[in-house]
């Protein structure tokens, strides 16, 4: 599946905080939304397409 990306960031979510972050520059990692004690955190995990949805979840 081909990806492109806008002059804005887009974000797709899979679930549970899982998403494919489309960045301008082309740049397309997987990150996790997460919260502890109250407050949200991220987590840059791998870059798309080195790393697959199933292997990423």
């Amino acid at each position: 599946m081909a990806f492109r990306s806008g002059p804005k960031p887009i974000k797709l979510f899979d679930a549970r905080g899982l998403f494919l972050l489309l960045q301008p520059s082309g740049g397309k990692p997987w990150r996790l939304k997460y919260r502890i004690l109250g407050k949200e955190k991220k987590l840059s995990l791998v870059v798309y397409p080195d790393v697959l949805l199933k292997e990423a979840r």
